[in-house]
């Protein structure tokens, strides 16, 4: 069963992370080609709210998906190749999940109840990262 558990957490990473991916393409291009089914992901993309200012720098917020979503997938790929992660490889795990589950309620609040646009690959990776982290709290009550 945890075989299983990890399996379906590194797929879910991967699809999160290919979203992330693809939605850092389309904030660097602002191509509107790239919004598959619906016009709401330009609207996100053009709000306020889809960089984050960091040391001056205006960073895509997909740029700290594609972060977050490839952190977590080196926890899960190498947590049996290393001491540490051996040890402590379902607590990172956790940690990192929780890190990017608050931060998709933060952005699931500014698309409804700010930006009233829902962009189709943002609640992609949105239910990605929720499945990832209910995987990762399912992961830490069952560690011995």
């Amino acid at each position: 069963m945890e075989k299983r558990l990890s399996q379906l957490a590194i797929a879910l990473t991967i699809i999160g992370l290919l979203v992330a991916i693809y939605m850092t393409i389309f904030a660097i291009t602002s191509n509107k080609a790239m919004c598959i089914g619906s016009q709401d992901c330009s609207v996100v993309n053009a709000s306020k709210y889809s960089k984050i200012n960091i040391a001056g720098l205006n960073i895509p917020v997909a740029v700290l998906g594609v972060a977050g979503y490839a952190a977590i997938l080196a926890v899960l790929l190498f947590e049996q190749r290393t001491d540490f992660l051996q040890g402590n490889g379902s607590l990172v795990f956790f940690g990192l999940s929780l890190l990017g589950f608050l931060f998709t309620l933060y952005l699931i609040f500014v698309e409804v109840a700010l930006i009233k646009a829902y962009c189709p690959f943002c609640i992609a990776s949105q239910s990605a990262m929720t499945l990832i982290f209910i995987l990762s709290v399912i992961r830490v009550v069952r560690q011995p």
